[in-house]
């Protein structure tokens, strides 16, 4: 029972940082919504720090399954990263209300100088990592890894003028644009 509702506490303070963000977020938001006393949620977690760290290393393991997924699902490298661009269509909905999950707390985050924003930047490090091996399999040798950022800071951008714009079409043709790039790199490889 108490890692049941340890899971539960990550995933509603998850969902709560994403959607009002880390500091608007208080322990008494998260336990009114798991159903729990302010007590028995401090019997989980000691600190917001503590509770955070846990939100992020399951944000990490969500994303590493994600990737792997994502590489399972198609022999070809550039199938796997529109895969990933993809997923801005795929997540639109809560884009367009809270912008991208990882964009939204590193961004926090770095405002408030917060220790744990190096651990939160390693999910982007995760998807950069997993995108130049994608780039390298599709034959990209040195350019690998600056394409890979490249599609990590186009996705990114993407999705937070969508946010702010709130424009389907924007969204679709950026998408479009993006992975016909990807796809004319792999027709030149």
């Amino acid at each position: 029972m108490r890692q049941s509702t340890r899971s539960t506490i990550i995933a509603v303070a998850d969902q709560l940082f994403y959607e009002a963000g880390f500091y608007h977020t208080s322990f008494a938001d998260i336990a009114s919504q798991v159903g729990i006393s302010r007590g028995n949620f401090y019997h989980h977690f000691k600190s917001k720090e503590e509770l955070l760290q846990a939100v992020i290393e399951q944000r990490l393991a969500a994303t590493r399954q994600l990737l792997s997924a994502w590489a399972a699902g198609s022999e070809s490298p550039a199938a796997r990263i529109c895969a990933y661009i993809q997923i801005v269509i795929s997540n639109r909905t809560q884009i367009k209300l809270h912008g991208c999950p990882v964009g939204t707390l590193c961004a926090e985050l770095a405002k408030l100088e917060h220790p744990s924003l190096p651990l939160a930047n390693r999910v982007f490090g995760l998807f950069a990592d997993w995108l130049t091996e994608q780039f390298s399999a599709l034959g990209q040798g040195q350019q690998a890894r600056p394409r890979a950022l490249k599609v990590l800071a186009w996705s990114q951008g993407v999705a937070t003028l969508y946010n702010a714009l709130q424009d389907d079409e924007f969204v679709e043709r950026e998408v479009e644009e993006m992975c016909n790039w990807v796809q004319g790199l792999a027709a030149a490889s």
